[in-house]
């Protein structure tokens, strides 16, 4: 009969008492993430799992601060200039900078230890906050296409042109800074909605060059500059709607880069006394890793030294597999003659 050996017990336990040290502490601990980080251990810095989660939840805080700097700038030059391509712009600032509140929360609560209901933890929170950011991405469309095509049927003059310039190029700059930020921490921990709110605030500096050039559009003559921009900028957001959808909805859905697999398959079949790698799957919570892996070694050893190869593979896993917190290894004998899975091979037909 197989028998699958439960190697991440350890690890697991581990992640456990960092969780019980460093679990956040309300709005206290928000206040923490924005002007520093904490020091970290040596045992404590080996957890990615943890780690992950605390530069997602540093992430996250800086570019509140940052976009809701930009939004309320340019806020206040839309208010003095009626500029409805900025309007736009700017609702998409503040749309982006509440994305980072279900992130941060996600964050704060994937960090909760598993309990007996939710036994793998509460990693997938942070997918659900993806659907979150799709949301309010869907929102800031919507109200930003009505003005500007309500502008366009009620035309008014634009004014104060330099300074909306100048509030483009500050949307520029700040979008772009939170986007690479977002992009780099969400590839290193593994966090699609991470990496998908960078996205859309790369999209959103993008747009903020939009209204420049629909700025200098008005100030040559083209008073419809500003009201087609705004439009030009709503379905631009659209598209980054489109592409987060897919993003976060392959997520939600266990997809998978299959190279992760490729790569598991690899460092398995290296480890010494495995004789074939039969089957791997792999999922994310969250920005938690974790892996099944079937594997199979010579049927004359012993229960300790076919658990001794098992241990091995774990081990080679957790530290050559990116952000993997957990992996469950099944070891298979292999017998002349001798089917391993003849009892349950009906089920699985």
């Amino acid at each position: 009969m197989p028998t699958s050996f439960p190697a991440a017990e350890g690890h697991s336990h581990s992640e456990r008492e960092h969780d019980h040290n460093h679990r956040p502490r309300g709005l206290g601990s928000f206040v923490r993430v924005l002007i520093g980080s904490h020091s970290h251990g040596p045992e404590e810095s080996l957890d990615q799992a943890l780690e992950g989660s605390r530069q997602g939840t540093r992430t996250v805080a800086w570019s509140l601060v940052i976009l809701l700097a930009t939004a309320g700038i340019q806020a206040l030059v839309v208010v003095a200039s009626g500029s409805v391509a900025l309007l736009g712009d700017t609702l998409h600032n503040a749309a982006d900078a509440l994305t980072a509140v279900p992130l941060w929360l996600a964050f704060n609560l994937g960090r909760r230890s598993p309990t007996t209901r939710f036994t793998y933890g509460f990693g997938k929170a942070e997918d659900l906050a993806g659907l979150a950011v799709v949301a309010v991405i869907a929102v800031s469309a919507g109200l930003a296409l009505y003005e500007s095509v309500d502008r366009l049927i009620h035309p008014e003059k634009v004014t104060h042109l330099p300074i909306v310039m100048a509030a483009a190029i500050v949307g520029v700059i700040g979008n772009e800074v939170v986007a690479q930020y977002r992009i780099r921490v969400g590839r290193r921990i593994g966090s699609a909605a991470l990496e998908a709110d960078g996205l859309h605030a790369r999209v959103d500096g993008v747009t903020s060059l939009l209204v420049l050039l629909g700025a200098i559009g008005v100030a040559i003559g083209l008073p419809k500059a500003d009201p087609i921009v705004g439009v030009l900028i709503a379905l631009a957001i659209m598209v980054v709607l489109v592409q987060t959808a897919r993003a976060v909805g392959q997520r939600m859905l266990d997809a998978i880069d299959p190279s992760i697999v490729t790569s598991v398959t690899a460092i398995v079949a290296a480890v010494d006394g495995v004789v074939a790698v039969s089957e791997v799957r792999a999922r994310w919570a969250g920005h938690r890793l974790l892996a099944q892996i079937r594997l199979t070694v010579d049927g004359r050893l012993s229960v300790t030294d076919a658990h001794e190869v098992a241990e091995r593979a774990y081990h080679e896993l957790l530290h050559r597999v990116p952000n993997l917190s957990d992996a469950i290894v099944h070891v298979d004998p292999k017998a002349e003659g001798v089917d391993p899975h003849a009892p349950t091979a009906h089920h699985r037909s």
